[in-house]
């Protein structure tokens, strides 16, 4: 059997139940589909993908937190990290972590690695007055890595 050009990884599913309702086994059922089968998907055949090969993963841009909790006036949004100055990169050798901070950086339009503190400011705005009509939206806090 040859090398796959692609693969598609789409199982998930979406449970219907009141915020309030959510335990840690409707959570664990959800998170096992919805994240950990795609992952386990891949791990699987991933040596098997053809050199340029593709993998779309479906993802749902549903905002159901927003949406259960709009009745009483709660805001949910959504922070999408870039590299940030954190300590989340520790794990790493300092050799590994210079070159893996390189390469990022040469993606991220403006060059550079975001500190905590402007994270932090995104964050604090969305929880602010200022932010009050703000609800069901992602913000990417990362220099223009994600900008196509």
């Amino acid at each position: 059997m040859g090398n796959w050009d692609g693969l598609w990884l789409s199982a998930g599913y979406a449970g219907v139940t009141p915020l309030d309702a959510v335990d840690a086994d409707f959570l664990d059922g959800m998170m096992n589909t919805n994240v950990r089968g795609p992952a386990l998907q891949l791990a699987g055949p991933g040596p098997r993908l053809s050199k340029a090969g593709s993998v779309v993963i479906t993802s749902s841009t549903a905002r159901c937190w927003a949406s259960a909790l709009a009745d009483r006036q709660v805001r949910v949004n959504v922070l999408l990290f870039g590299p940030i100055d954190t300590d989340f990169r520790s794990f790493m050798s300092q050799d590994l972590r210079a070159q893996f901070e390189k390469e990022i950086l040469g993606k991220v339009l403006l060059g550079r690695i975001g500190s905590a503190g402007k994270a932090i400011a995104v964050a604090l705005f969305l929880h602010c007055d200022d932010s009050s009509y703000v609800t069901g939206s992602q913000y990417a806090v990362d220099g223009g890595l994600t900008l196509p």
